[in-house]
């Protein structure tokens, strides 16, 4: 997938987020807004999956450990869902590696207990943060 695409489909996922926190609002656990949200890209045509399993490599031996990603949109963007007061470092750290483990491109971090949706979208690109 070009640049081009992946930015299209990330504003895609910014309005469901949008009309996610619209019908729900902040308040919520996290599962209720995972579940809505990709409600609303099936809803959309957008191909995802949910809790994808992600193995840990270390030294090219898979460990007895995986990670879990919330949600990966059209096999390429990462989403990191959360319901919290405020978005910590461990948070980006955590799409961090999600994006070097699937190297992966693109992740949003998005927090569902932002006030205004769009201040809990945050994109992560390449291990640099590039708010929207």
């Amino acid at each position: 997938m070009c640049e081009k695409e992946r930015n299209n489909l990330s504003k895609i996922i910014l309005d469901t987020l949008i009309e996610v926190h619209k019908q729900l609002g902040p308040g919520l656990l996290e599962i209720v807004y995972e579940i809505c949200l990709c409600k609303e890209l099936y809803n959309r045509n957008i191909q995802y999956e949910r809790q994808v399993y992600l193995p840990v490599i270390y030294k090219n031996e898979k460990l007895d450990v995986d990670f879990r990603l919330d949600i990966l949109v059209e096999k390429e963007i990462i989403i990191e869902l959360k319901a919290v007061e405020t978005i910590l470092p461990v948070h980006h750290a955590q799409i961090l590696t999600y994006l070097k483990l699937h190297n992966k491109r693109l992740g949003l971090l998005i927090n569902f207990n932002a006030p205004k949706p769009v201040d809990g979208f945050k994109r992560i690109i390449n291990g640099y943060e590039n708010e929207k």
